[in-house]
C-alpha cells in the first residue's frame, strides 16, 4: 500500500501547487492592472474597469422590477411603490417618467433625477441608472422622479433642457397625485444628468419656477466650452469610463451650433451669474476627465454664496456611484448623496464655511479588506471567462 500513499501524497502535492501558481497567476494579473500611466489604481476599481474594458460583463443595467420592489442595497424601510408614466412637455410630445415612492402617510419629498449618457441616444436612459434611482428613493424616503429626456441625434439642445424643466412643473402640479410634497424638491443627476440638474437650477430661478431645496451632482459636466482642464488631458483615453472622443461627438449632436455652448443652459461654468441657487453636494472621482470641470464649477457657486459641499474620492472613475454594489467607494458616494437630500428635506443641512474641497480616501480597515478579497474573487472569475473564450476561439 505504500504506492497508494504516495500515489495521495504525490496528487496533494500537485494540487498545492496548481493552487498556490493559480493564486501566483491571480496576484501577478491583478497587480498588472492595477498600474496605469495616469497612477495606481485600488484593486477593485482595476478589476472593474479591465472587466468592462474587455467586454466580459455586460453593461446593460435592465431589470424588470414588479410594481412593489425592494429599495435596493441598504435601502431598508418598506418596500417602494414604481409607477412607469409618460408625460407631456412640449406641444404633443410626451416622454417617459419613472416614479418610485415610499410606502406611508407622507408627504414625501420629491427628487428629480436626471441620467448621464452623454446627451445621446444609446449611452444612457432611465432603466440603465434605475439601480441609483431605486436606491435613492429608499435611502432618502422621498418621491424620486427618474425623467426620460429627448436625446441627439434626433433631439438637439434645449429639447432636453426643456423636457426636464416641464418634469419639474408636472412633478409640482400632480404631487398630491403620488404623495409628494412639492414644498420639499431637490434635482440630482449624474455626468450629463448632473448638468441637467444644476441647469435646471438656472432655469427655476431665471423663470420665477418652482422652489428647489437643493442640487446633487455626480460627476456632472459643466461646460462645453474648450477651457484648459488638467483632467480632461490626463484621463482622456476612455479606459475610465469617458473618452475626449465621446466627449466631442456629443457636443457636435447635442450642441451642433458653436453659439450654444456659450450658454448658461448648456455650461453653467461660465454662466455670468450663480447667486440664489440652492444649496450644492458636488462629487467628483479622481480618474475622471470631468473632474477638475465639476470643482471648478463647485468653487464658482461659492464663490456666489451658493452653500457648497464638493467631495472628491480617490482611486476611483467616472460612474463610479453606478457600481455601488459593488464598489465600496460606490457605496459611499450613493452614501453622501442620500445623507444631502436627507438633511436638505429636513432644513438640517451643515456645510463648510469657507468652501473647501474634501479628499476622500479609497476604503481603508475592513472596507478595503473586503474590496481586495472581493477583487481578487473577481479577477479569478475574469480570468476564468478569459480562459474559457480562448478555448471556445
Amino acid at each position: 500500500m505504500k504506492w497508494a500513499s504516495r500515489l495521495l501524497k504525490n496528487i496533494f502535492l500537485l494540487g498545492s501547487l496548481l493552487t498556490a501558481s493559480l493564486f501566483v497567476l491571480i496576484a501577478i494579473s491583478v497587480y498588472l492592472w492595477q498600474t496605469t500611466d495616469e497612477g495606481r489604481l485600488p484593486a477593485k476599481t482595476a478589476v472593474v474597469l479591465h472587466a468592462i474594458n474587455n467586454n466580459l460583463v455586460n453593461l446593460d443595467i435592465n431589470i424588470r422590477v414588479p410594481q412593489i420592489v425592494s429599495g435596493g442595497s441598504g435601502g431598508g424601510g418598506n418596500p417602494l411603490l414604481r409607477e412607469d408614466l409618460y408625460i407631456p412637455v412640449q406641444d404633443d410630445v410626451q416622454i417617459p417618467v419613472r416614479v418610485y415612492r415610499p410606502q406611508g402617510e407622507g408627504p414625501f419629498p420629491i427628487v428629480m433625477y436626471y441620467h448621464g449618457g452623454a446627451f445621446m441616444q444609446g449611452f444612457g436612459d432611465i432603466d440603465s441608472h434605475d439601480n441609483i434611482v431605486r436606491s435613492l428613493a429608499a435611502r432618502t424616503q422621498s418621491v424620486v422622479v427618474a425623467v426620460g429626456y429627448r436625446v441627439a441625434p434626433e433631439h438637439v439642445f434645449p429639447a432636453a433642457v426643456e423636457d426636464s424643466y416641464a418634469a419639474i412643473n408636472w412633478a409640482v402640479e400632480n404631487s398630491e397625485t403620488f404623495n409628494g410634497d412639492a414644498d420639499r424638491l431637490s434635482v440630482a443627476g449624474d455626468s450629463a444628468g448632473g448638468n441637467l440638474a444644476t441647469v435646471m437650477t438656472l432655469m427655476a430661478r431665471d423663470r420665477n419656477g418652482p422652489d428647489i431645496t437643493s442640487q446633487v451632482l455626480l460627476y456632472p459636466l459643466t461646460t462645453f466650452q474648450d477651457v484648459p482642464l488638467e483632467s480632461r488631458d490626463i484621463y482622456d483615453s476612455g479606459y475610465y469610463l469617458l473618452s475626449r472622443s465621446v466627449m466631442y461627438r456629443a457636443r457636435d449632436l447635442y450642441t451642433p451650433d458653436e453659439t450654444m455652448w456659450g450658454s448658461p443652459y448648456t455650461s453653467p461654468l461660465q454662466a455670468e451669474d450663480l447667486s440664489g441657487l440652492p444649496p450644492a453636494l458636488v462629487i467628483t472621482a479622481e480618474f475622471d476627465p470631468l473632474r477638475d470641470e465639476g470643482e471648478a464649477y463647485a468653487e464658482r457657486l461659492a464663490q456666489s454664496g451658493v452653500p457648497v459641499r464638493a467631495t472628491r474620492y480617490r482611486g476611483v472613475m467616472h460612474g463610479f456611484v453606478s457600481f455601488y454594489e459593488v464598489m465600496q467607494s460606490g457605496q459611499y458616494g450613493l452614501q453622501e448623496a442620500a445623507s444631502f437630500l436627507r438633511h436638505a428635506h429636513d432644513d438640517t443641512l451643515q456645510v463648510t464655511d469657507p468652501y473647501q474641497l474634501q479628499v476622500r480616501q479609497p476604503p481603508q480597515g475592513f472596507d478595503r479588506v473586503r474590496d481586495q478579497t472581493e477583487a481578487f474573487a473577481i479577477a479569478a472569475y475574469l480570468l476564468g471567462r478569459t480562459g474559457a473564450n480562448f478555448i471556445n476561439q
